[in-house]
């Protein structure tokens, strides 16, 4: 059996809430919603910035609000648009598409191709987070792990990732495939499909909000952790 070695990419599909300055007159009466967890993940690009500079993985962040169009959407996917751009005219979303949407998951598929023809796997680690709450249900847990259960290699990083994160200093709350499934409709899902199971792993680290928002040192101690703890998997 030939052990190969391992690259790990990040991603940031949903790193920032900026507004491309042709589309501010058309989110001006939504700055507000712009703040929200529906328009953007607080806390993934301080974290996937962090990782990036410490362990020297490659690294894709998006910093445009998802509210214009959603990176880890399928561009045919009904959520790609949100309400404040589903009704623009179809020659716009197209334009938003070839603007924003398929240039970055072109550069994402484009680095994972490089990877595995130089003979490497490649371990993808999607940063994300979810807010605490939701239409009034508290999500109960601190750190989540998307994958998909039958790829074999995937699901072994995923879940001793989760043994050695629980381990950790703080205890977190980690779950698997909670509060998404690992298998809908994302970047992800898409680059399965594409490469070899035991060439790809493509895995959403979703961090509960109030932790980045809190901020401090325990957000820092978070931070620490997730890089650590697949660094020790990945040994």
């Amino acid at each position: 059996m030939i052990i190969r070695p391992i690259t790990v990419l990040l991603t940031c599909e949903h790193g920032g809430n900026e507004v491309p300055a042709n589309y501010r007159k058309l989110f001006a009466p939504h700055r507000q919603l712009l703040k929200t967890h529906r328009g953007w993940d607080p806390g993934t690009k301080e974290l996937a910035e962090q990782w990036h500079q410490q362990r020297g993985c490659v690294l894709q962040v998006a910093t445009t609000t998802r509210l214009l169009v959603d990176l880890n959407r399928s561009a045919h996917h009904r959520s790609v648009f949100s309400e404040i751009t589903r009704s623009l005219p179809q020659a716009e979303k197209e334009e938003l598409l070839s603007s924003h949407h398929t240039p970055h998951r072109t550069r994402v598929m484009e680095a994972v191709s490089a990877a595995i023809a130089s003979g490497q796997r490649v371990v993808h680690i999607g940063v994300h987070s979810f807010t605490p709450e939701l239409n009034g249900e508290v999500r109960n847990a601190d750190i989540s792990l998307l994958y998909n259960p039958v790829a074999a290699w995937e699901s072994s990083i995923a879940r001793q990732w989760r043994e050695v994160l629980r381990c950790s200093s703080v205890k977190p709350r980690v779950r698997l495939n909670y509060p998404y499934r690992g298998n809908s409709d994302g970047l992800t899902t898409t680059l399965r499909k594409a490469f070899p199971a035991d060439r790809y792993a493509g895995i959403e680290i979703e961090l509960n909000q109030a932790i980045p928002i809190a901020g401090g040192r325990a957000w820092q101690t978070y931070r620490d952790i997730c890089i650590e703890s697949l660094s020790e998997v990945l040994r």
